[in-house]
This record gives C-alpha cells, sequence and structure tokens, in this order.
C-alpha cells in the first residue's frame, strides 16, 4: 500500500481509534486531509480501527455534494485516480481548526468539505 499518512499521524490516529474501541465518544480534530488533486473528493480523517488499521474513521467527500461520516479504506483511498490519473495526496499544509463533527456541520449545508 502507497504511504499517504506519516508514522505520527498512523499513531494518533491509531490512539483515537483505541479510545473509541473502549466505548469512549470522542469528538478529535481531523489528523490528516487526503484529496484528489484532479477531481473533488476529500477526505478528513480522525482515526484507525486499531482491529483493522486499513479502516479509517473521518468526513468523506467524493465531491457529489453529499459528504458523510463513515469509515473508509485506506488501500482503497490509494488506488482512486483523478481524471488526469493523478494519486491521492495529504494535504502538508492542513492544520485543522475544529473537531470533525463541525467541519461535517459545515460541509452539510455547504455541500462539500471546506478545510
Amino acid at each position: 500500500m502507497t504511504v499517504i499518512i506519516t508514522a505520527e499521524q498512523r499513531a494518533q490516529m491509531l490512539a483515537n481509534g483505541a479510545r473509541t474501541a473502549a466505548g469512549e465518544d470522542i469528538d478529535p480534530f481531523p489528523i490528516v486531509k487526503l484529496f484528489t488533486p484532479d477531481a473533488g473528493a476529500t477526505w478528513l480523517l480522525t482515526e484507525l480501527d486499531p482491529e483493522d488499521p486499513d479502516i479509517a474513521f473521518g468526513l468523506c467527500d467524493l465531491g457529489l455534494g453529499f459528504p458523510e461520516l463513515g469509515s473508509v479504506s485506506l488501500s482503497e483511498i490509494t488506488s482512486v485516480r483523478g481524471a488526469l490519473g493523478l494519486p491521492v495526496e495529504r494535504d502538508l499544509y492542513f492544520k485543522a481548526d475544529r473537531p470533525l463533527s463541525r467541519y461535517a456541520d459545515d460541509a452539510r449545508h455547504t455541500g462539500s468539505v471546506r478545510a
């Protein structure tokens, strides 16, 4: 699998996933933003499943006007290509400024992730 998150981001996301798996109700800030540079897809991810670290949770926007919270496969994300064939990238400059629920609320109102 292509590496699209750093070791530090992976550790943070696994820690969040462990908290969720333990039954804790959390609303963390997104750890990583992934996007297609030649299409409208964006993912703001907060955690990884400790039992299956290929499965991430976050706000997913495929650019169709219906962003939603849910689980995604990192290996599937890495296989996505946009209109020009470019792979998914990590936004190197993304710094979350609010919890995931606020990004989700904003996305529901605008029809897309704005981060």
